[in-house]
């Protein structure tokens, strides 16, 4: 797949910058990066819903040696 994404320049000059710092392309490095926020995003969302099965039922249980 194809992305086109419009920047200024000084965001491009920024990007570019970042990738060559950590040894990747301009593409790895957009990829890596939403995939990691989308990873922050998904572990925010299944905390927030065990946060809330918690406060329904704050049971906890101990597990033994």
């Amino acid at each position: 797949m194809i992305i086109s994404l419009r920047l200024p320049d000084e965001d491009a000059l920024l990007f570019r910058k970042y990738a060559e710092l950590n040894n990747m392309n301009l593409s790895e490095m957009i990829r890596r990066t939403v995939l990691a926020r989308i990873e922050e995003d998904f572990d925010l969302e299944t905390y927030k819903k065990a946060l809330e099965e918690f406060r329904e039922n704050p049971e906890t249980v101990l597990l033994g040696d």
